[in-house]
């Protein structure tokens, strides 16, 4: 005879793991990295093996000085130190990227409590934190491989600081949007292959990991804004970090809103700053500030898009 169990809510116990959710991130971001080693060369690898390897050490070691139960079986350092590397040029000298790695596991990550209790995205403010530190060596830009001339690498300006070309005598200098769709321009190690962060994306979506509400109201209100300021709005969302930082730093789970409603204000604030600082700041990048800004004002999202309680009655204010 079965027994009635009497429970509190939720009752489904197919819940997905982290590790489940972080294996996924990983395979998604497969496509971009095996962009930036055909366009970059081994050398992305390679910086990319560090960032990784030194996340998982950070973790590992934090956690046992901290006595506390260790978590690198979750694969979340193994993701932080994928898009930390994915954030980084890839001419970057590898101790840079430790440090990088250290930032954002034992500072952003670990002393705030480990995963879920981070404010910011780890990646993201570890990046922001190298760019101030090391400001010639995080913009010392490659271009893929085929404009090499004798030498080992050849350095070139970005996408979004060649757009300052236009309407110029040099403005033959600026790629294509092709050029810019399959990541054939300068940039940092993952962000330049469009096609390939869509792809991860996509599949993402496809299979239920992040909801598209935060990368479609990022990228459409960068697409529009651009468009009413008389820019070139296609330009602006396949140049840059706008693909990486939409579908695998908009859609941190434990740094945005919960709510659709939420990820669609999280997404046009990241939208709006990403514009104002590349139209009008010395800066001519603003996809990392914009989400880290966007982590910050997080739990007012929250608060103003939360959803009412089914049957809950508002508080009746004290008369008299």
């Amino acid at each position: 005879m079965n027994k009635l169990i009497v429970s509190p809510s939720p009752h489904d116990e197919n819940y997905v793991k982290t590790s489940t959710i972080m294996l996924n991130v990983i395979i998604a971001l497969i496509p971009a990295l095996a962009a930036g080693c055909y366009f970059f060369g081994l050398r992305a690898l390679l910086l990319t093996a560090v960032c990784i390897v030194s996340c998982v050490a950070f973790e590992y070691g934090c956690r046992k000085l901290m006595k506390r139960d260790n978590t690198i079986g979750d694969l979340s350092a193994v993701v932080t130190g994928l898009i930390l590397a994915m954030n980084l040029p890839v001419t970057l000298p590898l101790w840079m990227a430790v440090i990088g790695s250290f930032v954002a596991i034992v500072i952003v990550k670990q002393l705030f409590g480990g995963i879920g209790q981070n404010f910011a995205n780890p990646a993201i403010t570890a990046r922001i934190v190298l760019m101030v530190s090391f400001p010639s060596a995080m913009t010392n830009w490659v271009l893929p491989l085929w404009y090499k001339e004798g030498t080992d690498a050849v350095t070139g300006a970005t996408p979004l600081v060649l757009d300052s070309f236009r309407g110029t005598t040099e403005e033959h200098l600026m790629p294509s949007y092709m050029d810019l769709f399959l990541g054939k321009v300068g940039g940092c190690l993952g962000e330049t292959c469009a096609l390939a962060l869509l792809i991860g994306g996509l599949y993402l979506a496809a299979r239920k990991i992040i909801n598209l509400a935060a990368p479609v109201s990022f990228i459409g209100s960068l697409f529009l804004l651009s468009w009413i300021s008389g820019g070139d709005p296609v330009y602006q969302i396949l140049a840059g970090g706008v693909f990486l930082g939409a579908f695998f730093m908009a859609t941190d789970y434990a740094t945005t809103p919960i709510s659709t409603k939420g990820k669609i204000v999280f997404g046009l604030g990241c939208g709006i700053i990403t514009f104002v600082i590349r139209r009008f700041g010395s800066y001519p990048e603003g996809v990392s500030f914009s989400i880290l800004l966007m982590n910050v004002l997080t739990p007012y999202i929250e608060q103003m898009t939360r959803t009412k309680v089914f049957g809950a009655k508002e508080a009746q204010k004290n008369e008299g």
